[in-house]
């Protein structure tokens, strides 16, 4: 294969293409949580101050839900996206990369799914009080 020459210490080593895949999901999911987060504050905005049961009423339509859903899937994503990037360029060590990675993945699935399992329970509980 060449390794000793300079053309064999860099051959493999170019552009995948994973990179620009990657990026591009960071900026979709970006995209998303401006959409997603901003209808979120202004729909609490507009909802009586104080009234627990007027959010949860709000929470249990069915659109509401489902956009509930996307917004917390979509942040929890992007959180996983951004901080997997920083964990593969500043944690060194392939054991402690590995173990970090494995974390953010649990706890980025963990949380989406609990969130997701709150909302689908409010929805469908009919916005009675739980």
């Amino acid at each position: 294969m060449g390794n000793g020459t300079r053309l064999g210490r860099v051959r493999g080593l170019g552009s995948s293409h994973h990179g620009s895949h990657h990026w591009l999901q960071q900026r979709m999911t970006a995209l998303g949580n401006v959409l997603l987060v901003t209808w979120f504050v202004v729909s609490l905005v507009r909802l009586p101050l104080g009234d627990h049961g007027a959010v949860l009423r709000w929470a249990s339509n069915p659109t509401v839900a489902f956009l509930l859903i996307l917004m917390v899937a979509n942040v929890f994503w992007h959180l996983r996206l951004g901080l997997q990037v920083m964990i593969e360029d500043y944690v060194h060590g392939e054991a402690t990369r590995l173990l970090s990675l494995v974390l953010l993945n649990f706890y980025a699935v963990g949380g989406a799914a609990y969130g997701i399992f709150t909302i689908a329970r409010i929805a469908f509980s009919g916005g009675a009080a739980a």
